[in-house]
């Protein structure tokens, strides 16, 4: 029922490694993140290099698990050389004795849920089964990478619009039988793609599809009970994909349209693991509980949680200050990252940092 979505299983781990050692873009990949002087110069060399490394390695991994503790090492690297310092609150809020839905904003493609994974890891809960887009699995490399480390997929590319609704019903029913049956932690972002322009809001058709599988004779709050939300703000001092944001912006406002370069998502996910990101902030609400109206009150107090628990920086505050008093000294924190940018992109980059402060604002 759900194979063509689900994560794969430590049956499946050799065989998926054997496929991406074989994969040269996924050799080229790696070399290019691990070896990129080398591989700039002598590609050939770096290749063999990469593929002997992930074979000796490759030979201890044999569960799902394996995968995952080989990826905390990783990330435990990449948190103390990209991040300042990494703080996070409100673990206490996590339900000890049954599995949780958490639903963040969404900044970076990999890296929000990958830091989510990571705190759980270090505090010594269960990490989340993380959901994907098929957007971004238009290779079957990327698609194997990502499901052998607890990814499902989100099919958002079906042709009609009833393939959408039984790709959603689908969908709903994995995530409710992985939190009840499989007794999984399920991470998903509050909406499709990130928020480019930094405004944090939860899309009420996410929400619409995690009641497609609630019974009739069932009520929102049972359900919901279920489901066991709990909303999770992520805050980035910096941004790396902050330049790449706010041209793609801009493009949008003068055109009326983006089309990305090809494997542009693959460039966001690089920069946005590799670029420097200051301090990082992770903040867990409180389970959403109770009788709500419909899809669009469940959104409206998650929302409440994310943006209320959302910690601002002098990033933040500085972008701010400047579109209230158009102080240029406010900019000081923030003028290292205009380089290359328009008089227009930097207008939009400064409303991207400023507008969690207003949103933040707007709920006193």
């Amino acid at each position: 029922m759900f194979d063509d979505i689900r994560p794969y299983h430590d049956s499946e781990v050799r065989s998926v490694v054997r496929s991406l050692i074989n994969e040269q873009e996924f050799i080229d990949a790696i070399a290019t993140f691990s070896l990129p002087k080398l591989f700039a110069m002598l590609p050939t060399l770096s290749r063999y290099i990469v593929k002997f490394k992930i074979k000796q390695k490759a030979r201890k991994l044999t569960s799902i698990e394996d995968i995952q503790l080989y990826v905390s090492k990783f990330l435990n690297s990449l948190v103390k050389s990209t991040i300042t310092s990494l703080t996070y609150s409100g673990l206490e809020n996590i339900p000890k004795n049954r599995p949780c839905l958490f639903i963040s904003n969404h900044r970076d493609i990999v890296l929000d849920v990958a830091l989510i994974n990571y705190v759980l890891h270090e505090n010594g809960l269960s990490t989340v089964e993380a959901a994907v887009g098929d957007n971004l699995l238009s290779k079957k490399w990327v698609a194997d990478l990502m499901r052998i480390n607890k990814s499902f997929v989100v099919k958002r590319n079906e042709k009609t619009k009833r393939a959408m609704l039984n790709a959603s019903k689908q969908l709903s029913a994995y995530i409710l039988h992985s939190l009840t049956t499989k007794q999984q932690n399920i991470w998903i972002a509050q909406k499709e793609g990130r928020a480019k322009d930094g405004i944090d809001k939860t899309n009420a058709a996410l929400i619409s599809m995690l009641l497609l599988n609630k019974p009739k004779e069932q009520t929102i709050a049972e359900y919901l009970n279920q489901l066991n939300i709990v909303p999770v703000s992520i805050s980035y001092e910096f941004d790396p994909c902050d330049k790449i944001k706010a041209k793609e912006l801009a493009k949008m406002e003068s055109t009326g349209r983006y089309e990305k370069e090809e494997h542009e998502d693959l460039k966001s996910i690089t920069q946005g693991i590799i670029g420097q990101k200051g301090n990082v902030h992770l903040a867990f609400g409180k389970t959403i509980e109770g009788e709500y109206s419909d899809s669009k009150a469940i959104s409206n107090a998650i929302d409440q949680q994310i943006i209320g628990n959302y910690k601002l920086f002098q990033s933040n505050q500085s972008a701010n200050e400047y579109l209230e008093s158009g102080e240029l000294k406010a900019l000081d924190i923030l003028a290292p990252r205009f380089s290359e940018l328009s008089e227009h992109q930097k207008a939009l980059l400064i409303k991207m940092y400023a507008n969690p402060v207003i949103a933040k604002q707007s709920l006193l």
